[in-house]
């Protein structure tokens, strides 16, 4: 009897140390598993930030190109106004000057 019980007790204990380690794998795989996750999140938000700066300086020089274009139109056309301008007042004197013959 006394065997039995012995031996029982050799059960438990060996029963127990496995389910310690199989409590400590289990744990270690649950770290890994959380630290491969929050890399994953970090490298993730990286690449976030990474791109939303890379929209912004797109569209800072976009707006940039589209001030330079919009200057150098209000310039063509206060050019050509007043290239009109001078065309017309010089018609004018031409026809004052033909009309006083």
């Amino acid at each position: 009897m006394r065997k039995i019980i012995i031996g029982a007790a050799l059960s438990v204990a060996a029963l127990s140390a496995c389910s310690e380690k199989a409590q400590q794998e289990t744990s270690e795989a649950g770290s890994a598993v959380a630290s491969d996750a929050a890399t994953a999140g970090d490298r993730a938000a990286a690449a976030t930030g990474e791109a939303t700066r890379d929209v912004g300086d797109a569209a800072s020089r976009t707006g940039a190109r589209v001030e330079g274009a919009a200057d150098r139109t209000g310039a063509a056309i206060n050019n050509g106004a007043d290239r009109a301008a001078d065309t017309t007042g010089a018609a004018l004197q031409n026809t004052g000057a033909a009309i006083r013959d």
